[in-house]
């Protein structure tokens, strides 16, 4: 069993000891609603205070967003209850697409923007006169909450995020160094590789999430820079090192049908290369880097020896461990800054310009999520005004919390339900406190005593990821259907026709977001899927080298959203295999579009119409919708073009471009690689 440790403990004491302040102020101050002041402090607390910092703020600004559009809507459109419904809908519904845009923590301003009209307006509706005293007191109390726990956070054993920065980033390096050795040793395919891949896509996804946060937590600019550029160079090792794997499979499936070995120093490289990457992360990474690059160099076939399939893999083999060694050293090296917060750096890998933060977004699929949710909560109200239920306000605004927080989601009905679980389970706690424990004593020190057996256990789970999110619901919920007081006044049949409303709204929420959106993963999955045949197409066009630099951005951005939605698959047509050969195709058409503007005579006409092939090609898929078969066009001209540089190589040896047209031939292997993966140009396919 897995006992809470000390910084558990610390962190559990330490919100708890700033819930209880937070309630004492509000109490003194004989503020209307003070368990809005405990619930904000569950909230917004966080084991790390970066991370309770940016919350917190974000809260206050969400929430005086919602409180101030109260204030404008309410009073003028109170006489129209579906007039006044349709703009909150609106509102809701612009607030949750401005906040999946954001690809950051103040997402979270957004997203209390979003449902914080519904909680406030709503229940105002039977008293609209009242709405500027409501919204004044949720503001106060909420505030009130987000002081405590930011300073509480901030001054009582301070836990920085920094530390936990590193730690995940050392997970991904563990987790690069298995896909590298699978990679090294030519299986492209595998559930070790697979998985490793998807796990590495997922912590470069939680690691942008954490960089948003880490400028609350006193890091210097430069340190946040280095930890931008690191990200970067993260992304670019899956396609990278997926594109070894390749070459290495086919250099083994060669060497077997030709019987011709591998020259000698080869192998010993790969095994080398993958024992230095598996190096302990504090060891210096230039070390042994400097007689890689020259063990490279010397492998390399000379120009005169570049005139059949096998010299030219090897020659991309060793291109791309060239890269994979760069790269390596970049992120070690900007791992070592980042963790002594010191120290200069010069990038090795200059291939590409990277670490430019260009996010997709899949703005349809947003504005389906946003307008969804905006769809419930007007229909929600509508029903609660024609019913005439007046407890029915909180029906509409639990429902609201339900589907703006898990809008973001693919399949954001499973999380909903998982609310009402919690939501319930937060009603079953307030209703054993209200009526067993409570009335026998309401004084403070006796509250204290009270709460200390539900929340401090709370808060010792809300420290671990893996419940942080249930124990925080249940927490919040608690809080809220408590309704705790000054003045001691539970009646049970209020308690039940208002949280039971509360349920029930989340209920009906929960099911029309399963009949709007039954989709799920697979449909987002797909849409992501055409949405790299686009950039693909685009790669093959004339573009500027910012166009090509935010193209390539893009598409590994949306490359680590699409990896970690499919489960690892030894398939080798798996579509994250398939989606990271879209990416090195993009990738090898963007370098091939570069070169064919510096040669002259024939050879651009030859790699233009390699390039025509590879958009049409990706049009036809775009198009149809679905991945369809490669034309045997395609190959033959990749092939001609391969054999034009090739024949070039012998009957001009000496003529100057030599690196250019060698760069030509890389990129065209890595296309033909990636469009037919196994096939040999004397294949015929």
């Amino acid at each position: 069993m897995n006992f809470p440790s000390l910084r558990d403990w610390i962190f559990s004491l330490k919100t708890f000891f700033a819930g209880m302040l937070a309630l004492y102020i509000a109490f003194y101050f004989d503020l209307s609603r003070p368990y809005w002041a405990l619930a904000s402090v569950y909230i917004v607390s966080n084991p790390f205070v970066g991370a309770t910092r940016s919350k917190a703020l974000y809260r206050a600004i969400g929430t005086a967003l919602g409180a101030v559009a109260s204030v404008a809507l309410v009073p003028p459109f109170a006489q129209t209850p579906y007039l006044l419904s349709a703009l909150i809908a609106l509102w809701t519904g612009v607030f949750v697409y401005i906040s999946i845009s954001t690809r950051a923590a103040r997402n979270y301003v957004f997203l209390l923007a979003s449902y914080s009209l519904s909680v406030i307006a709503l229940p105002a509706l039977s008293n609209p006169l009242s709405i500027f005293d409501v919204a004044v007191a949720r503001t106060e109390e909420i505030t009130l909450g987000i002081v405590c726990a930011s300073i509480v956070g901030s001054v009582v054993f301070p836990n920085r995020l920094a530390p936990t920065l590193i730690e995940r980033t050392d997970s991904w390096f563990g987790e690069a160094v298995i896909y590298a050795k699978e990679s090294l040793a030519g299986r492209v395919a595998g559930a070790l590789a697979s998985g490793s891949r998807q796990r590495m896509a997922s912590s470069v996804r939680g690691f942008e999430f954490l960089l948003s946060q880490l400028a609350y937590d006193h890091v210097s600019p430069a340190i946040l820079a280095r930890s931008e550029q690191l990200q970067g160079r993260m992304q670019l090792i899956l396609p990278i090192t997926s594109a070894l794997a390749d070459v290495l499979a086919a250099i083994h499936a060669a060497t077997q049908k030709s019987g011709l070995a591998t020259p000698a120093g080869f192998v010993e490289l790969l095994r080398d290369i993958g024992r230095w990457m598996d190096e302990p992360l504090g060891e210096d990474p230039e070390r042994e880097a400097p007689s890689f690059r020259t063990r490279i160099a010397q492998l390399d076939p000379a120009r005169h020896e570049l005139t059949t399939w096998q010299t030219a893999l090897l020659s991309s083999a060793l291109w791309r461990l060239r890269q994979l060694v760069d790269l390596w050293v970049d992120c070690r090296t900007l791992r070592r800054i980042i963790v002594h917060e010191r120290g200069h750096w010069r990038p090795r890998f200059r291939h590409w310009r990277i670490g430019t933060r260009h996010a997709f977004l899949d703005h349809g699929l947003a504005l389906f999520s946003a307008g969804s949710a905006a769809l419930v909560i007007f229909v929600s109200s509508c029903l609660w005004i024609a019913s005439g239920w007046q407890d029915g306000a909180a029906a509409v605004s639990l429902g609201a919390i339900g589907v703006c927080f898990f809008a973001a989601l693919d399949e954001p009905v499973p999380m909903m339900l998982t609310f009402l679980k919690c939501a319930t389970m937060g009603v079953v706690i307030s209703a054993f406190y209200l009526f067993v424990v409570l009335p026998s004593g309401q004084e403070f020190p006796l509250l204290v005593i009270f709460f200390s057996f539900l929340f401090i256990p709370l808060g010792l789970l809300m420290s671990r990821p893996k419940w942080a999110l249930i124990s925080t619901l249940v927490a919040l919920t608690s809080a809220t259907f408590l309704g705790i007081d000054s003045v001691y006044d539970a009646n049970i049949l209020s308690f039940l026709n208002g949280n039971l409303a509360g349920l029930a709204g989340v209920i009906f929420a929960s099911a029309m977001t399963g009949v709007i959106r039954p989709f799920g993963t697979d449909a987002a999955t797909a849409r992501l899927t055409r949405s790299s045949w686009r950039d693909v197409v685009l790669s093959g066009s004339a573009l500027s080298r910012d166009q090509q630099r935010d193209l390539n951005a893009r598409m590994l951005d949306r490359l680590v959203q699409l990896i970690p939605r499919v489960a690892p698959s030894e398939d080798y047509k798996h579509p994250s295999t398939e989606s990271l050969r879209d990416m090195r195709i993009a990738l090898n058409t963007l370098d091939l579009r570069r070169l064919s503007g510096k040669f002259s005579g024939e050879l651009p006409v030859v790699l233009n119409r390699v390039l025509d092939d590879v958009r049409s090609h990706y049009e036809r898929c775009f198009e149809s919708g679905k991945r369809q078969p490669v034309p045997p066009t395609l190959a033959v001209d990749i092939d001609a073009a391969m054999a034009w540089i090739m024949a070039d190589f012998v009957a001009a040896p000496v003529a100057p471009g030599y690196k250019l047209r060698k760069g030509a031939l890389h990129a065209l292997i890595g296309l033909r690689l990636s469009l037919l993966p196994g096939a040999k140009p004397d294949d015929g396919s």
